[in-house]
């Protein structure tokens, strides 16, 4: 059963072995990263730790039980008590429902372990996959996105609100 867990430093080539595998297949429904992303992984990476360290940002990867990174799930520029989602799965479980379910998942620690109440998600409207993600996981279409929030395509940022717990 795969475990949704906080990004550590100790899973950094398991998600580099991520990226590369899919990075084809990303590339088809959102920008590449290009070249310097992967050149560049070990201090991204160590940024990205920083971030999540200091409350910023909250990073989770998907595991399987072999220890292979099967999605990333994130939670953006959090305050005020909202923050943004962005996810992608690998393509050998995309179509599975487990980008769904882990999104749902995410809703829950994000107002449990973040105290949430709100998250948005912004997805390019030729990606009928990820608009079908956050309209089953209890997302509702908001209004036009900026092209420069979703690597310069048109689209439509989703919003949920969220059950904080006591």
């Amino acid at each position: 059963m795969p475990e949704l867990k906080r990004l550590h430093a100790g899973d950094a080539p398991a998600v580099l072995a991520f990226e590369l595998a899919n990075r084809a297949y990303f590339a088809a429904s959102v920008s590449d990263r290009g070249d310097e992303f992967y050149d560049e992984f070990t201090d991204r990476y160590g940024a990205l730790l920083a971030e999540q360290e200091a409350g910023i940002c909250a990073f989770y990867v998907l595991v399987a039980e072999d220890g292979s990174v099967l999605g990333r799930f994130n939670l953006y520029d959090l305050e005020y008590g909202a923050a943004v989602l962005g996810y992608r799965v690998a393509q050998h479980v995309a179509g599975r429902g487990v980008a769904t379910a882990t999104v749902r998942e995410l809703c829950g620690l994000a107002a449990v372990r973040h105290g949430l109440r709100t998250l948005r998600a912004a997805t390019a409207s030729d990606n009928v996959a990820s608009q079908k993600v956050l309209t089953k996981a209890g997302f509702v279409p908001v209004g036009p996105a900026d092209p420069a929030d979703i690597g310069g395509k048109p689209g439509t940022w989703y919003q949920r609100d969220l059950e904080v717990q006591p």
